[in-house]
């Protein structure tokens, strides 16, 4: 066996003692019907007709694939429409599409970024924003997970020519909020740029405009929002919004746009149809704060700003048997480990959907809560 088969089959005993092992291969169970509590299509508009309609009638327009990069050929009217709802719906200037979540954060700190200038990112942040932060050229510092005083410290410090704060509107993992307003007025105080991840907080606060919107932000010249349209938007790709002068910089820069296929243009269509619904129809973001209330209550925990309520569990095995049996029951969560979670604590994830009625919601949630009691009891999941 050679080294690197050596290597390989040392890791994947690594990852079975500690049991953190994943799959990407799991056939729901035949004899149920699986009810989604792991999902991140917060208003349960993956499978709404009206964003099939739209995409299968830019389908049929414009064909399956952009088929080159949107600097060549590839740009297309699904691309310009989504860019102008995102602008509508967020109440920024200006965006520009990429074609998923994780290339537009990559794409905006590699292009902004450089030798001189300080990343500030917080220790909680997606691994896309991560891994842009190091790419970025830049010196990378993490903050201490919301906190102001480190922040501030920081940038006082500061002798890098230019700074960027990366923070999230809402975190994926306790799905819990960042102070948008005073980490703006830090930024504007220390001329640093905030760059601000909506993955999480566009459908699902503020309206569903995002947490930038709520925090009275929207169109401030130095802050950025970074989006996708993987979760609340039902559909897939990415964006950043800002001003018409960071596109342009985009467009020039960002190599993750330059170098990159434009977004399928009924992907596109079906996020502009989602944007349009979720200005039409508050009541399904309200839904979702409902739901929200009705998990952590009965799992017995505070919620969270977000759509996820994370249950912390004693192990990642507790996590997995949870999981599974849950699974068995016909209910779907997420199931977290190290080293997806930035405090090192294995949990499950369950997402509070507009697609739930408010009785399917409480019969979920107890469900959840009761395996989670017999597991922390020692006792058996039947």
């Amino acid at each position: 066996m050679g080294s690197m088969q050596q290597w390989l089959l040392a890791e994947a005993e690594a990852r079975q003692r500690s049991g953190i092992v994943r799959r990407a291969d799991r056939p729901a169970p035949s004899h149920l019907p699986l009810l989604d509590l792991a999902s991140n299509d917060y208003l349960g508009l993956a499978r709404d007709r009206r964003l099939s309609a739209a995409a299968i009638a830019m389908i049929e327009r414009m064909g399956t694939s952009a088929r080159a990069s949107r600097v060549v050929t590839g740009t297309m009217d699904a691309h310009v429409e989504l860019e102008e709802e995102l602008c509508s719906l967020t109440h920024q200037p200006a965006a520009l599409v990429f074609s998923s979540g994780y290339t537009a954060n990559l794409g905006v700190l590699t292009s902004l970024g450089g030798p001189d200038t300080l990343i500030l990112t917080d220790a909680h942040i997606h691994a896309s924003l991560i891994d842009a932060a190091r790419l970025a050229r830049g010196v990378v510092q993490i903050v201490p997970h919301r906190d102001l005083e480190a922040l501030e410290a920081a940038l006082v410090a500061r002798t890098s020519a230019r700074a960027m704060v990366v923070v999230e509107s809402i975190y994926s993992v306790f799905g819990d909020a960042a102070d948008l307003e005073a980490t703006a007025a830090l930024c504007e105080a220390h001329d640093a740029l905030l760059v601000v991840d909506e993955a999480h907080g566009i459908g699902v606060v503020g309206a569903g405009r995002g947490g930038v919107q709520a925090a009275g932000l929207a169109g401030a010249e130095h802050v950025i929002i970074t989006a996708t349209m993987s979760k609340a938007l039902g559909s897939q790709g990415g964006a950043v919004l800002g001003s018409p002068l960071l596109r342009e910089q985009l467009i020039n820069s960002a190599r993750t746009f330059i170098f990159d296929t434009g977004l399928a243009p009924g992907a596109a269509a079906a996020a502009s149809e989602a944007c349009r619904i979720i200005e039409a129809e508050p009541e399904l973001v309200e839904a979702v704060a409902r739901n929200a209330v009705i998990i952590a209550e009965e799992c017995g925990i505070t919620r969270a700003d977000g759509s996820v309520q994370s249950i912390p569990l004693a192990s990642p095995e507790s996590a997995v048997r949870i999981t599974a049996a849950l699974r068995e029951e016909g209910v779907l969560v997420g199931c977290f480990r190290p080293p997806s979670v930035p405090d090192g604590i294995s949990r499950i994830r369950v997402t509070a959907s507009a697609a739930l009625d408010a009785p399917t919601a409480l019969e979920a949630a107890r469900l959840v809560a009761s395996c989670v009691a017999k597991d922390r009891a020692g006792n058996e999941i039947a």
